[in-house]
């Protein structure tokens, strides 16, 4: 498998707080249940952000004990054809639920898709910038002067830029290079010093396993605000009348997460039955090293938690980078809710 294999899933791409914190508690659902079951089935499609891999775990997981269908859905992952299309997918009543990234769920809400995030796979961000021990780069002070790929994706530039300015960096000094998805082989062929866009808990691994000890910098730990990496996304319309659906998913794949918690390398496994081509000693590292990112930042809250200070935050990054045209904190417009998390609603 390609050593750049997220490189065409990253094409896409608190003054608030309180607000967001309850926007979203949406009368039309109903009582929340959280011990759901049911005799008969119902499909339900879930477009994930690429082909399986091991931020997708959980999912399998609980399909795989019969957590969703317990939960009274017969769940039916897919793999988009064009990665670039599974918002618009879901947007377009598709597909039931699409995975995709906070970044991304912000750019299709600015451009008009009536999306809304209801869970959060991976609650921090899994971007890094990486170098080779080569390019003398152990921190992010001493990129200047250096040559950085990134995919050409402009919030990967803005955070470039605001990685360079925290590190007391001129981004003037530091060329920026647009390698596509061939970020890792620019770098191993010397096109470039250091990458922007990688995943530390996939790139990373995948070279420190070839024994190219790299550095790996996450971008959250070099000046760009937190966000949550992978998310769960579905319709407005759908958030407001199909309520019961939304939370019996993400009650069913709260137990695939605690599934994967208690045995890695069984998930492992079976992850492997849906994609057999995947290499088994890099999933299971992935899954492992993944682990805490899955764990929300506030303690208390359940899995799939996504914090209303740090969307409001990220959201006015991007806006403040003129990389939204309409600021995402504004009172009607926020992204996300916590409604069908377990344990929480009305």
């Amino acid at each position: 498998m390609s050593i750049d294999r997220r490189r065409v899933a990253l094409r896409r791409t608190a003054v608030l707080a309180a607000a967001l914190a309850c926007a979203w508690a949406l009368s039309a659902c109903g009582s929340k249940k959280d011990a759901l079951s049911a005799s008969q089935t119902k499909r339900f499609t879930v477009m994930l952000d690429f082909f399986p891999n091991a931020d997708h775990a959980a999912l399998y997981s609980a399909l795989a004990h019969g957590d969703f269908k317990a939960a009274g859905l017969d769940v039916v992952p897919e793999s988009p054809a064009d990665p670039s299309e599974p918002l618009k997918l879901l947007a377009a009543g598709r597909v039931d639920l699409a995975i995709s990234y906070e970044p991304e769920l912000l750019l299709a809400r600015d451009e008009g898709l009536k999306v809304v995030s209801i869970g959060a796979l991976v609650q921090r961000p899994l971007t890094s910038i990486i170098a080779l021990p080569g390019k003398h780069v152990a921190n992010v002070s001493q990129l200047a002067g250096k040559r950085v790929g990134t995919a050409g994706i402009p919030y990967q530039s803005a955070e470039l830029r605001s990685a360079l300015e925290h590190a007391g960096v001129r981004p003037s000094s530091v060329k920026e290079a647009n390698v596509g998805f061939n970020l890792v082989p620019a770098m191993l062929s010397g096109q470039v010093d250091a990458t922007l866009g990688g995943f530390w808990n996939y790139e990373g691994i995948q070279l420190r396993l070839a024994h190219k000890k790299p550095v790996v910098i996450p971008i959250d730990k070099a000046g760009v605000p937190a966000y949550d990496e992978l998310v769960l996304v579905a319709r407005e319309d759908q958030a407001r009348h199909d309520g019961e659906d939304l939370r019996a998913f993400l009650q069913a794949l709260t137990r695939g997460e605690r599934e994967v918690r208690a045995d890695p390398a069984a998930a492992t496994t079976t992850l492997l039955k849906a994609a057999p081509s995947l290499d088994r000693k890099l999933q299971l590292e992935s899954i492992k090293q993944a682990l805490p990112a899955a764990v929300p930042s506030e303690a208390g809250k359940p899995y799939g938690w996504k914090s209303p200070s740090a969307w409001a935050a990220f959201g006015s990054w991007m806006f403040s980078h003129k990389l939204l045209k309409k600021d995402p904190n504004v009172a009607g417009l926020q992204p996300f809710t916590n409604e069908f998390l377990p344990g929480e609603g009305i």
